[in-house]
């Protein structure tokens, strides 16, 4: 396959090229000063799609996003896994890593040892598990359900990353807890990504995480102190380590005005837009649940609905998200696809083969208009559509 005369996202910018894919891979990129006509050579039976006027990015990566289309991660059966994959391909997310909620080892099990079991033979790819509960704090449980808290247990997560084949690629954990600096230790050497989140932690423990380990913060500014002039807390201690932070960008969970401050104090090269979407993204309003517990959702906006001040997730996808923070956030287009898609695929080690248009990885290229809707997704080589 060729693709022609796109502005082709490339190290942090864009500029005219020629995409060339091989098989599953892209083989190369070649940067155009004039449109070129494309032309077949020889017996090759090449496809060819002239993308003038479009934009050509990575694959988005989601990392953070527990379900969509009416299923959930924590369903625990392929039939919900492929559903989602399916979904997330539609709306050119191609890697997925989706989020378990806090509830205790047996349920845990069935998740992990379900992803385990999963072959990527269509839809997006499921390339890793985020273990968002349980080891966090009570005092901050957001929409998860406290009754499956507790505190952090190496020996359980190691025994979870077995079941699931290695798959897990970020845990979470409150680094305040009892012997949680320990756990991060014990784990550090078993998964790309360990992430601080759900936490009342201060700057000094933040930071005590940070040294023991962790690299990350979960859906920044939400279920975690804010950042005070004289107690700068956990978002103060990510950036001061050079830590990664997520963004949900729906214009929901944060205030565009933040989300830039954000980007200023993080720099693109260490912000991840994440989704944290929940059963009823790609569906209409109603009653769904997330985690064991009824939520009510109103256009992007979805609550724990015995909680109504709570939110439970988000209802858009990535690729919402990522236009947002575009066109309704002023974030700079570059960033934003940085964010989405290089910078997620790194956090969880799988930048050998995701996250960029370059020579050697999966041909995953989504092909947008000038206004960011969605033209052409390719993955791993082939037209979707």
């Amino acid at each position: 396959m060729k693709i022609c005369n796109a502005k082709v996202y490339q190290n942090g910018k864009f500029s005219r090229g020629d995409i060339s894919i091989r098989g599953e891979r892209f083989a190369s990129v070649e940067r155009t000063e004039t449109v070129s006509v494309p032309e077949k050579t020889g017996d090759n039976e090449e496809m060819t799609i002239d993308a003038l006027g479009l934009l050509a990015i990575p694959g988005l990566v989601d990392i953070h996003f527990h379900g969509c289309v009416g299923y959930d991660m924590c369903d625990g059966t392929e039939e919900a896994i492929q559903a989602m994959a399916d979904y997330q391909q539609s709306v050119g997310v191609l890697a997925i890593c989706p989020a378990t909620m806090t509830y205790p080892e047996e349920k845990l099990t069935v998740i992990a040892e379900a992803a385990a079991a999963h072959v990527n033979g269509k839809g997006a790819d499921l390339v890793g598990l985020h273990m968002e509960g349980p080891f966090i704090s009570p005092n901050k449980v957001g929409a998860q359900n406290p009754a499956y808290v507790q505190c952090p247990d190496a020996e359980m997560f190691i025994r979870l990353q077995k079941k699931a084949g290695g798959l897990f690629k970020q845990c979470d954990v409150a680094p305040e807890e009892p012997g949680a600096l320990e756990f991060i230790a014990a784990i550090k050497e078993t998964v790309p990504s360990i992430s601080i989140a759900h936490t009342t932690t201060d700057y000094d423990t933040a930071m005590a995480a940070f040294n023991a380990g962790a690299n990350h913060l979960t859906h920044c500014y939400n279920a975690m102190p804010g950042i005070n002039h004289r107690n700068p807390g956990p978002i103060i201690a990510a950036a001061d380590a050079g830590a990664d932070a997520e963004l949900i960008c729906d214009n929901v969970h944060i205030h565009p005005a933040v989300v830039r401050s954000t980007f200023k104090l993080f720099g693109d090269d260490h912000v991840v837009l994440i989704s944290d979407s929940m059963m009823a993204c790609g569906l209409p309003d109603g009653q769904y649940s997330l985690g064991g517990q009824a939520v009510t959702v109103k256009g992007r906006l979805a609550v724990l609905t015995e909680q109504e001040g709570t939110i439970a997730g988000s209802a858009s996808n990535l690729m919402d998200c990522m236009r947002r923070a575009v066109k309704e956030m002023d974030i700079p287009l570059e960033s934003a696809v940085k964010a989405a898609s290089h910078n997620p695929a790194r956090c969880i080690g799988i930048d050998d083969d995701y996250g960029d248009i370059e020579a050697g990885k999966y041909a995953n290229v989504l092909l947008l208009d000038e206004d960011l809707n969605l033209v052409h997704v390719v993955q791993r080589g082939v037209l979707i559509f």
